[in-house]
């Protein structure tokens, strides 16, 4: 089993797995509402039409893992999936690229209270990983017809110990 330390979430070393959620300066702004309210707009690329899917907007509620210990992964094929914080609470993302999984592959992230995530089509990640108390999100993700989970399980050597 490997041991790893999380690296900041910024949207340049997530990009090659989907797109950082939060309100930067990279993102188009544009006033609206008079000007009283400021739209990020476009942040992230929902893409979840495949064989007749649409999108949905659910609430996901997750518990700490202590420690965090990455055993199972899953990916969609059919359509990406957004998380974003409701309540000011970092947590853990990890990811791995689409493809065949390959436990050396895998990166780990720590997310800001700030920010969330959008997976693309494909990409390998751990199921959400709160960090310091259940914590709820916000979820944009995908429903319909086909088959839209693939999940592995890691044999004890290629398991991952985050080290918070």
């Amino acid at each position: 089993m490997r041991e790893v330390i999380p690296q900041p979430l910024t949207a340049d070393a997530f990009a090659p797995f989907g797109e950082v959620i939060e309100a930067s300066d990279r993102a188009e702004q544009i006033a609206i509402n008079y000007g009283f309210t400021t739209r990020f707009n476009d942040l992230a690329d929902v893409d979840v039409g495949d064989e007749g899917g649409r999108a949905i907007v659910s609430l996901f509620r997750a518990r700490p893992l202590d420690p965090p210990r990455l055993k199972i992964f899953e990916r969609h094929p059919l359509g990406s999936q957004a998380f974003v914080p409701l309540q000011g609470r970092p947590y853990l993302v990890a990811v791995a690229p689409p493809g065949g999984f390959d436990p050396a592959a895998v990166q780990v992230f720590r997310a800001a209270a700030y920010q969330g995530v959008n997976y693309r089509k494909g990409v390998w990640h751990h199921f959400l990983l709160a960090l310091e108390a259940e914590s709820d999100f916000l979820v944009i993700d995908r429903a319909g017809p086909g088959e839209n989970l693939d999940e592995i399980d890691l044999a004890e050597p290629d398991q991952i110990l985050v080290r918070p």
